[in-house]
């Protein structure tokens, strides 16, 4: 997994891969609204997102699908921002005294302190980390996934003829949208998981990400009951309220928004705004479209 921090090296292009559609964009130059976006449809049962199987049922099929959702807006432009299903990708939160500066020395830290808290071998498996310095400490945000997963997913990317040169889960990039200078949680909804995320004052404090049987048609109270222990953990560990909510992935949002206020109190909003999408054309929704507008727009 690789990481964008500065603007100009990051690609003008992002491709979500989800367990049901492909779908892509094209930002604009200023980096202000996407420019151009399309979706694409995936077989049934194609695609099984895991931190330990195999992904993708037909590589052939999906790599057809990327060049085709692709070649519709890429242009000349190659390089592209690779989103990864959230039950691809472990997130962890870390806690550390000091961190090396060196990268790859801070890396070797962080895969010992992950050693016995993933279903697969860490030596196997790609790191990549994010630190902040907190109240004397380093907060690290780890996403750490089996070489073979991501090699799955970059080598189709590759037959399409791009170049996936930023890798990153689905929530971690939807969260790039978000703003985060005070108490504020970000759901984000799609077929098989729930991803929950609790931000205050630039820092992830939480992050969950749940099996969702019942998908994006998940009712508002099912949604608030699955979010509720994470807001009373959050609450209770940092004596911090939730000011406000961001959701997506939920085509109507008002009864999760009745639902989740009830508990908070905070107003409910999506996390897309309509402004991100500019004047392009593309017929997939924009509750649908967190991730890669996060992926392209942020300047995080």
């Amino acid at each position: 997994m690789g990481s964008g921090n500065k603007n100009t090296a990051r690609p003008m292009l992002a491709c979500e891969i989800s367990s049901d559609r492909v779908i892509a964009a094209r930002t604009s130059p200023g980096r202000d609204s996407i420019e151009i976006h399309t979706s694409r449809a995936l077989p049934p049962g194609m695609m099984k997102p895991s931190l330990t199987e195999k992904n993708v049922g037909d590589p052939g099929v999906l790599s057809a699908v990327l060049a085709d959702a692709l070649g519709a807006l890429s242009g000349r432009s190659r390089d592209v921002i690779a989103v990864l299903p959230d039950p691809a990708v472990r997130v962890v939160l870390l806690d550390f005294d000091s961190l090396p500066e060196e990268r790859e020395e801070a890396i070797g830290v962080i895969r010992f302190r992950l050693r016995k808290s993933l279903p697969f071998d860490v030596d196997k498996a790609k790191v990549s980390y994010q630190a902040q310095s907190v109240n004397g400490t380093v907060r690290v945000v780890a996403a750490v996934a089996l070489n073979s997963v991501i090699e799955e997913y970059e080598s189709v990317i590759r037959e399409a003829g791009f170049n996936p040169g930023i890798v990153l889960p689905s929530m971690l990039a939807a969260l790039l949208g978000a703003p985060a200078d005070r108490g504020t949680l970000v759901v984000k909804v799609d077929a098989r998981t729930t991803s929950i995320a609790l931000l205050d004052q630039q820092q992830l404090l939480l992050f969950r990400t749940l099996e969702n049987a019942r998908g994006v048609t998940i009712s508002g109270e099912q949604l608030a009951e699955d979010v509720y222990p994470s807001v009373v953990f959050f609450q209770d560990t940092y004596n911090t309220n939730i000011e406000q909510i961001f959701v997506s992935g939920i085509s109507d949002i008002s009864s999760v928004a009745s639902s989740l206020q009830s508990q908070t109190g905070a107003e409910v909003k999506e996390l897309v705004k309509a402004s991100q999408l500019g004047l392009g054309g593309g017929s997939i929704p924009k509750w649908r479209m967190a991730s890669v507008i996060g992926a392209l727009l942020s300047t995080h």
